[in-house]
């Protein structure tokens, strides 16, 4: 079926052409008289129609349309009524064609067979009526209208097909864009409000390759089906390709359209969805519209997939705030210590972002997190996290002669950014702290096993000295394929599956497993969020390399580490002496 700028053109055209062939019916009627006079009316308002038409289609819905359309079919009856001879008569109700056609290119097979099925029978009585038309050609005039809308159906048809998709019966790349492309055209236009929206199924592949192409197509077919029972009328979805949908909503603002994906996202208990919304502001082009849309599902991905995101395209107080933090260096770094087992000594420590708003007071950093990743602050966030703790560790070093091996947390959108190792490289030459010192800490679900960027970041790191661990393993995310296809060397498992270890015996089997199984590949292990000298003492029985949690020290500023360090050292001097 036509966009609503096809049909607000095709619309003015036919009735354009409508009025010029009834003023002509009416110049070169056989008689003068009332009828050519009303014929000329008639016509005269079919050309003021389709001057409407042209101003003002491209604001109509697909509904508008039939009133225009009933207007015309009335307008033609009305001319067959009074056309002054049977000639005349059978030319405006050839007119009606105008109007088969219209309806057949417009709207669906039955709305289009319902129009035919009132305005045949119509112009059929009309003619009959007129009493100098025959039956015969009444009749062959019906049959010419007929094969007009038959014909028209099966162009419209194999027109639409190329801008489906076959597996799913939405739009395509090509179907998108045109609707796009239409919208972008009336939105400026109107000032009605647009949304766009990517959505990305997370781990399609795996699906595929675990379970079969059939599978992976079966569950494209179901988002497919729920998403276009569940949106209004108006939305366009489309497959954009592979396993990825697009979606317009038009007169939808931003915030409305992110709460409308996350309410359907929510219909896939069993699928995980990743989701980027952007809203159209003044000046896009459909392009700079759709690359938002595409930025915000990149966030979605990068703060751990599963998620809906807006484009920041009006930046939010909290990140004002955070960009000034950052500005003026208000973002701290606190330091948790990691213990070696064999020695319980700390030998070193994960770099934690902290900080306190100067009127919310501490701000979660998983919301400052999320808040930098979506208004583009992650980069300045992590580099100065970077410096600010290398510089500190290097103080810390010149001061106690201890130097710390440290963690540092890294964003997924820097390890796609192909200058974040030459950024890296960049803070070790100003501080002075050894590459050979630093782990970054990667949570898995950040990195995608197809991300060739990703994965060539960490090699080109670990090329500089840097390590690499695994945060929260143990989590959903998990893949013992991961550890052959990524450049890992410590495995941190994950808090939620240590607090089980003392309560559940399978869980502390499995536990086992992993020390064994990551000694076997050279790797270490952390354990995380470890509170209890019970979990300390299961977690020395099955060979855990480090340990990290409340029990061996809360996350503080560097001056509090320090002191920490050298009382624990002083404990150890009094407890061998």
């Amino acid at each position: 079926m036509a966009t609503p700028r096809v049909m607000a053109r095709t619309l003015s055209v036919f009735f354009l052409f409508g009025g010029v062939t009834g003023s002509l019916v009416a110049l070169g009627a056989g008689s003068a008289g009332y009828g050519r006079e009303v014929l000329a009316g008639l016509s005269l308002c079919a050309v003021l129609a389709a001057a409407v038409a042209h101003r003002w289609g491209l604001r109509w819905r697909r509904n508008v349309f039939h009133l225009p359309l009933a207007g015309g079919g009335g307008l033609i009856l009305a001319a067959v009524s009074v056309s002054p001879d049977p000639a005349s008569a059978v030319v405006c109700a050839a007119i009606m064609s105008f109007v088969i056609i219209d309806v057949y290119f417009f709207f669906s097979f039955l709305v289009a067979s319902t129009h035919l099925a009132v305005w045949l029978p119509a112009v059929t009585a009309a003619l009959l009526a007129h009493g100098t038309v025959s039956w015969g050609t009444t009749l062959a005039l019906d049959v010419i209208m007929i094969a007009l809308g038959v014909v028209t159906r099966e162009l419209v048809v194999r027109a639409s097909g190329a801008s489906r998709d076959p597996l799913t019966d939405l739009r395509n790349r090509r179907g998108l864009d045109d609707a796009l492309r239409e919208l972008m055209v009336t939105v400026p236009r109107t000032g009605e409000r647009l949304s766009a929206a990517l959505l990305d199924l997370d781990n399609f592949k795996t699906i595929n390759d675990t379970q079969g192409h059939d599978a992976g197509d079966a569950v494209l077919r179901e988002v497919a089906d729920v998403w276009r029972r569940a949106l209004p009328p108006s939305a366009v979805l489309a497959r954009h390709g592979g396993d990825e949908f697009a979606l317009l909503l038009p007169g939808v603002p931003g915030p409305a359209a992110l709460e409308l994906v996350r309410r359907l996202c929510a219909l896939h208990p069993d699928i995980r969805l990743s989701c980027g919304v952007a809203e159209y502001v003044v000046g896009d082009s459909a392009a700079q519209l759709m690359r938002r849309a595409d930025q915000a599902l990149y966030a979605a991905k990068a703060a751990g997939r599963g998620r809906c995101e807006l484009d920041g395209g009006e930046v939010s107080d909290l990140a004002r705030d955070l960009a000034v933090a950052l500005t003026h260096g208000d973002v701290a770094v606190h330091f948790q210590p990691i213990l070696q087992v064999a020695t319980d000594d700390v030998v070193g420590v994960e770099a934690l972002a902290r900080w306190t708003h100067p009127e919310r007071g501490p701000v979660s950093p998983s919301e400052f997190v999320a808040v930098a990743e979506q208004h583009g602050l992650i980069t300045a966030l992590g580099e100065h996290v970077l410096r600010q703790t290398c510089t500190q560790l290097a103080a810390l070093h010149a001061a106690t002669g201890r130097r710390l091996r440290v963690g540092v947390n890294v964003s997924g959108i820097e390890l796609s950014d192909p200058t974040y190792p030459d950024r890296v490289r960049a803070v070790f030459a100003d501080t002075g702290w050894p590459a050979e010192e630093v782990v970054l800490e990667v949570t898995e679900s950040l990195l995608d096993a197809e991300s060739a960027t990703s994965v060539a970041t960490l090699h080109a790191l670990r090329d500089l000295g840097l390590k690499v661990a695994i945060d929260d393993f143990g989590t959903g995310y998990s893949s013992l394929s991961r550890l052959d296809t990524l450049p890992i060397d410590v495995l941190k498992v994950d808090h939620s599956f240590i607090a089980a270890i003392t309560t559940s015996p399978r869980r502390t089997q499995m536990l086992r497993s992993i020390v064994a199984l990551a000694g076997a590949l050279g790797m270490d292990v952390v354990a995380e969020g470890v509170e209890t000298p019970e979990q300390d003492l299961l977690l020395r029985s099955v060979g855990c390399t480090f340990e990290q949690g409340w029990l061996h020290g809360r996350p503080m500023p560097v001056a509090e580490l320090q002191a920490t360090l050298e009382r624990r050292d002083g404990e150890l001097t009094r407890a061998t002496g």
